[in-house]
């Protein structure tokens, strides 16, 4: 079982300094091959507050690469920050130049990411070794931009990982200008944990999060790692400025819509007739060549613990495949799960 520090000195006594009206208060994290532009459309219609972030695209791929499709997203979708990975300055403020064109809201330096990929790259987790590279990275792309620069790290990288070495990275972002830091409460180990490991081997230690934000008042704290339920999500909120929520948001997607009316005091949605708001996008992206099976993969978890979940996700698996699949598929899905009361829905 994963180890969770939630110590941190007069504890509860850390509130958020900027409360309900904080941008960063609730966000989603970029996930590869998950947080896609139908994911992002989605939790929009789950939560209207939320932040959400693209995955990773590498600074060098959007330099040089198919711009209009790596940088394609919804109206709907703002706030939207746009996350890249890469470790020359110049480049990332090239490629923030163009995310910012583009009109994402933010821009945000992966200081995370463990994969070997990544790290051949000389980018995301492996940066935390070499503070003052990415705080030149951050300036370059500061002076570039006009949106928020934004850095999303660890706490820790391999046997660096005191809070003084944690400390010390800090330093080097606030000196660069980072205004807004989004720590993950795990350290990463860069060899011999794969990414799916390093998510959940390293322990938790939310409270030298915590201790991070007593120690620089003048950043917004964002708390990211292991974060699965609503509580969790407001206890944090008691000592950091803002939660960002992984795989929780991705597999069981009703929480954003928790969360907002937990936070905004949003009247909870139907979930039926949510879903059915997905369909003039989905219809429109069909009409335009997209495939069904890539906009309900994102679906599959919207009603988890309610009556009749399984059998939503079973037509939705079985059928979505098929070479005819429409939005009929997902009404039949809906019809699979029998009656439902206001209440569970």
């Amino acid at each position: 079982m994963t180890e969770v520090n939630l110590t941190a000195p007069n504890a509860g006594s850390v509130a958020s300094s900027r409360g309900e009206d904080h941008p960063w208060r609730l966000s989603v994290a970029p996930m590869m091959d998950w947080t896609d532009r139908h994911c992002r459309y989605f939790h929009r219609l789950l939560s209207p507050h939320a932040r959400l972030y693209t995955e990773m695209v590498t600074a060098a791929a959007l330099v040089h690469g198919n711009r209009l499709h790596l940088l394609e997203h919804n109206q709907e979708e703002h706030p939207v920050a746009l996350q890249l990975g890469g470790s020359e300055p110049d480049e990332l403020a090239q490629a923030a130049r163009h995310g910012a064109e583009a009109g994402y809201d933010e821009i945000n330096l992966n200081v995370g990411c463990p994969s070997d990929r990544v790290q051949s790259g000389r980018f995301g987790a492996c940066l935390m070794l070499e503070p003052k590279r990415v705080a030149d990275c951050v300036r370059a792309m500061r002076e570039t931009v006009s949106v928020p620069v934004t850095v999303k790290c660890r706490i820790g990288v391999d046997d660096q990982d005191s809070e003084a070495d944690l400390q010390r990275f800090t330093e080097c972002m606030v000196d660069a200008g980072v205004e807004i830091l989004i720590v993950h409460a795990r350290k990463a180990w860069l060899q011999g944990l794969s990414p799916k490991e390093n998510r959940e081997v390293p322990p938790l230690d939310y409270g030298r999060v915590y201790r991070l934000r007593e120690a620089f008042p003048q950043l917004s704290i964002i708390i990211n790692g292991g974060i699965v339920d609503v509580d969790a999500t407001v206890t944090h909120l008691q000592h950091v400025d803002g939660v960002m929520l992984g795989r929780a948001a991705y597999q069981h997607p009703w929480i954003l819509a928790e969360l907002d009316a937990r936070l905004w005091g949003t009247p909870l949605p139907d979930r039926v007739e949510l879903l059915r708001r997905m369909r003039p996008y989905a219809e429109a992206e069909m009409a335009r060549g997209g495939q069904l099976k890539h906009i309900v993969r994102h679906m599959l978890g919207l009603f988890h613990g309610a009556p009749g979940a399984r059998r939503f996700r079973r037509v939705l698996s079985e059928g979505v495949h098929r070479p005819e699949a429409d939005w009929a598929l997902v009404e039949k899905a809906i019809s699979a799960l029998g009656p439902m009361r206001q209440d569970a829905a």
